[in-house]
Order: C-alpha cells, then sequence, then structure tokens
C-alpha cells in the first residue's frame, strides 16, 4: 500500500498526520510512504527524518496524491486536492461534512482582551468566575477537568444521566450537574462568565441550544467557545473563525470559533493524535481498506462516504441525500 501525507493548508494548523515513527513502522511492513514536503516542519518533524523513516518526498500536494492509494492529513482536504483525487482512493482524515477535542484558554475573559476581567480562580473574598459546559462528553469532560483547575465554578449539562453522575462522583459534588433542559440551560448560560459548547452528534449537524435571543441576555464580556463549530455549533451565533482572528462580539458577548484549537499546540498535539489515529492507518495498509473495514467495526462507524455514496446517517440527513448501506456490514 502507498500512503501519501499532505501538507496543512488551513490557517495555523500546524500539525502533521503521520509521525516519522510511524512512517518507518509502514516503511518495515512494506509499504511505501510519499510525503509533501515541508507537511512536518511545524511540528517539529523535517523532511531529513521522513527521509531517514524511509519515506520519500513529493513536491507538490498534486505528486503526493497521484502517487498514493491512501491519502491523509489532518484537516480536510482543500478543492484542489479533492479535484487530483481518483476514484477508489482512500482519504484517512477528520471530515466535518454536515455543516460545509481539545480546548482553547480563556484568556478572552480579560479586561484587556475585551472580556468581564473575571479571573475564573478568584482569590481570598472574590467570587470566582463561573464556567457553563455545555455536554458531558470526551471533550466536555475535558473542559469540565480544566475549568475545575483553574478554580471555577463549574456547572455541566448533559442529557445522559450517567455521565453526569460519573462527573459528580469524579469531583465529589464539588460542580454542579444538571440535566439538559430548556430551564437549566437557560439558567447556566445567563449565570455564566464562560460557556463552553461541547455538544457532537457523530456525523450530523449539531443541535442549536443556545439561542440567539438567549446571548443577548448574557453578561456583557462573556466568552462562548464552541468546539463543535466545526459541525455547526450548538450557539445559534457561532461561526468558524481561526487562529489569526478567533474572536469576533455579538450582542457583547465574545464569540471563539477556531475550528483546529489543537493546531496552536502542534508538538504535542500531532503525537496525541497519531497516537490515536496510526493503528487504524496501519489496519488499513494491512488489510486493504475493504478487509480493514470488515474487520474493524470502530473505523467502519468512521466512514463518511465510500465509493461515491453517504454512508454516514447524520451526514445524508444534513445534506438531503439518500443513505447508502454499508457494503462491508454484515448480511442480516
Amino acid at each position: 500500500m502507498r500512503v501519501g501525507v499532505l501538507r496543512e493548508t488551513k490557517d495555523r494548523e500546524l500539525r502533521v498526520a503521520l509521525l516519522p515513527a510511524g512512517a518507518r513502522t509502514l516503511a518495515a511492513a512494506g509499504h511505501e510512504v510519499v510525503l509533501e514536503t515541508g507537511a512536518g516542519d511545524a511540528s517539529g518533524f523535517p523532511d531529513e527524518q521522513y527521509e531517514a523513516a524511509g519515506a520519500s518526498i513529493g513536491k507538490s500536494s498534486e505528486e503526493v496524491i497521484a502517487e498514493s492509494d491512501v491519502v491523509t492529513k489532518v484537516k480536510e482536504p482543500t478543492p484542489a486536492e479533492i479535484a487530483a483525487m481518483r476514484p477508489g482512493q482512500a482519504l484517512f482524515d477528520f471530515l466535518h461534512l454536515a455543516p460545509e477535542p481539545a480546548l482553547t484558554r480563556a484568556n478572552y475573559l480579560q479586561g484587556d482582551q475585551g472580556g468581564r476581567g473575571v479571573l475564573l480562580g478568584g482569590v481570598p473574598g472574590v467570587p470566582r468566575g463561573r464556567v457553563t459546559v455545555i455536554g458531558a462528553g470526551i471533550v466536555g469532560t475535558a473542559a469540565v477537568r480544566m475549568a475545575v483547575g483553574l478554580g471555577a465554578e463549574v456547572s455541566v449539562l448533559d442529557i445522559d444521566q450517567r455521565r453526569l453522575s460519573h462527573l459528580y462522583d469524579i469531583y465529589h459534588g464539588g460542580i454542579s450537574t444538571l440535566y439538559s433542559n430548556v430551564v437549566n440551560l437557560e439558567q447556566a448560560v445567563l449565570e455564566a462568565d464562560l460557556v463552553i459548547g461541547a455538544v457532537l452528534v457523530p456525523g450530523a449537524r449539531a443541535p442549536v441550544l443556545v439561542t440567539r435571543d438567549l446571548v443577548a441576555q448574557m453578561k456583557h464580556g462573556a466568552v462562548i467557545v464552541d468546539v463543535a463549530v466545526d459541525q455547526g455549533g450548538c450557539v445559534e451565533t457561532i461561526r468558524p473563525t481561526s487562529h489569526s482572528k478567533p474572536i469576533y462580539v455579538v450582542d457583547g458577548v465574545i464569540h471563539y470559533g477556531v475550528p483546529n484549537m489543537p493546531g496552536a499546540v502542534p508538538r504535542t498535539s500531532t503525537l496525541a493524535l497519531n497516537n490515536a489515529t496510526f493503528p487504524y492507518l496501519m489496519e488499513m495498509c494491512r488489510r486493504g481498506i475493504d478487509g480493514a473495514l470488515r474487520a474493524s467495526p470502530a473505523l467502519a462507524r468512521g466512514v463518511n462516504c465510500y465509493r461515491g455514496h453517504v454512508t454516514q446517517k447524520g451526514v445524508a440527513e444534513a445534506l438531503g441525500v439518500p443513505v447508502a448501506a454499508a457494503p462491508w456490514a454484515p448480511s442480516r
């Protein structure tokens, strides 16, 4: 199998989809790796390390794509990259197809950033900042951990009572765990200095839970960070921004909508990303695409499109197209 690694082009997306160690592992197993020149530079992995690992270097994305059976990158491909791909090629990356985990620091609450001038941890004799986290999944749990670590007063909402109970037990009742209904959501958002949207429906557009009217009633200088902005976000007023222009203000509320937040710490996030994704890439190379999909239910659940058909229900519903049956699924 020939694996092509593309350089990232999204604003300040500094990660790379494959480490030199991964290239060496693939090469040792008899596979070929071609890397677009400079793809690993920003993460601290120059071309020379890939060449030493047995990879070859391509001068352009078109050259890499033309030589590859599997094309991998971190963020979605550009129109030019899509145009260069051919039928039967596999694209292995993170796609957010419905609308078009990592958190950001909450420094926009500072007065010099236009925020409320609130220190989340507070100081003796002064109330702590209030953080509301919408969603208690992986990202929401990480947000809670960060906010608790900063000393904030934390509320987390979800519709899954098991997740709420888990967080309640972890923090020994030191956070507010709220069932996500209209009343609890509105109260928690209006009391918050920082609202973190962490709602994700796999493949589908995130549901809008925080309306424009509710945003207008929030504290002046409060901050919204919507981690699900790639999937449309759970805040009606959120839209994707970039690392170079990360924020904008609506009704006095600061909005942070950077879709590739981990790209700001590329070396650490690249290492973490590859730890999670490389086993799947290796399985695809070892078994072939169809064989890997049949052997790995986890990998199969991540397929959005297969041979010209949409196989992810959430994506199909969002785009108004029929969902195709997955050919690798066992017959019933």
